[in-house]
């Protein structure tokens, strides 16, 4: 069989309105496949390079990239959050990472991050594919239409909404496992050398002794709360910055440009909306024996903690967050946007797809 030439981009616009994915190396050519796996294989590239299908796959490398990156981070944000006012383990940024370092060593610091990278993935593939389901659904006045930054937060709050609730279970039980280990007073002294129950017997057990599946989802409220206005205004300013940084005559910003523009948009969402993610903590551990809290709803929990612990107690752990969320924002953009572009230029042409057609 004579060589196939490599399919040209035909991508359009998605995350930005006005992105235009930039052009990725030629495909090698198909010179060895049967007709009718290569009618197959076209068919699957015209599926992938879909703006939804292509969102959401490019989402869940994204988000595996961006939590990995900064996983101790991450965790350490955790600890602080739910450490209670007059508990001193963890205290400051470095000297709680030293801690964590030479208690439980590397694997103290990626505590965790395997259920992160199980819940992240479908989290951030739901979020920035239901983003580019919405945007011409709901928010374009027209297709193709440029949005207004108040309709990029609505569209970026129902993505939000909506990857919470496709992915709850798997971010609670992150939560416990993440602080299981830590050396809380109030959880008693552990061997760290001991092991610990995983992510599936860690949902066995919320479900089996903590209340069914309402265990699995407790604390949805304040996350939704917390999540919907910071999703919204994660793409209201991304794309913002984003059209700021594209040099005059061009589609796309520089690499920089979009690491620039993922890392502010990342840092100043997070600090707007940090108490709510505070309050999702805290319910999250809310019936965990010897750190529950027992707040009785979300006016409650911000009065006890604004008495007990001061309006700080709202702020804890908002120094690791911002060092955790400009990297990994701005990683998470330009990953995104590096692989959306790769699977919207895997589109055959209509002349390819009527030669595969004919093979079968």
């Amino acid at each position: 069989m004579s060589s196939i030439p490599p399919s040209p981009s035909k991508a359009s616009a998605l995350t930005s309105d006005t992105d235009q994915p930039e052009a990725s190396a030629p495909l090698a050519p198909l010179t060895t496949m049967d007709p009718p796996n290569l009618g197959l294989v076209y068919r699957t590239r015209q599926w992938v390079a879909q703006q939804v299908v292509a969102s959401f796959l490019a989402g869940g490398v994204a988000g595996a990239i961006s939590r990995t990156v900064v996983s101790p981070l991450e965790r350490l944000k955790i600890l602080l959050q739910v450490q209670s006012g007059g508990s001193g383990e963890y205290q400051g940024t470095w000297n709680a990472l030293k801690k964590i370092w030479r208690e439980e060593g590397f694997k103290g610091m990626m505590a965790g991050n395997g259920t992160n990278c199980a819940r992240i993935i479908p989290y951030s593939a739901v979020q920035f594919g239901s983003y580019n389901f919405y945007k011409p659904l709901l928010f374009e006045t027209s297709p193709g239409a440029q949005l207004t930054p108040s309709r990029r937060l609505l569209c970026g709050a129902l993505a939000g909404i909506t990857s919470v609730f496709a992915t709850y279970p798997l971010d609670i039980v992150r939560t416990r496992l993440s602080i299981q280990s830590a050396s809380f007073e109030k959880l008693g002294h552990k061997d760290v050398h001991r092991k610990l129950p995983g992510m599936w017997q860690t949902m066995k057990m919320m479900y089996t002794k903590e209340g069914g599946a309402a265990a699995l989802y407790r604390g949805i409220l304040p996350t939704v709360a917390g999540v919907a206005p910071y999703v919204g205004l994660n793409f209201m300013i991304y794309e913002s910055l984003r059209q700021y940084l594209t040099p005059e005559g061009q589609a796309n910003p520089s690499p920089i440009g979009k690491l620039i523009a993922g890392a502010g948009a990342g840092a100043m969402a997070q600090s707007l909306t940090y108490p709510l993610d505070v309050l999702r903590r805290r319910f999250q551990i809310n019936t965990m024996q010897g750190m529950g809290y027992q707040y009785k709803s979300i006016r409650h929990a911000i009065q006890t903690i604004a008495a007990q612990e001061g309006i700080k107690g709202l702020y804890k752990g908002l120094t690791p967050n911002l060092l955790k969320v400009a990297p990994s924002m701005a990683s998470s953009w330009l990953s995104f946007e590096m692989c959306r572009d790769a699977f919207i230029n895997l589109k055959p042409t209509d002349e390819q797809l009527r030669e595969a057609k004919s093979d079968d």
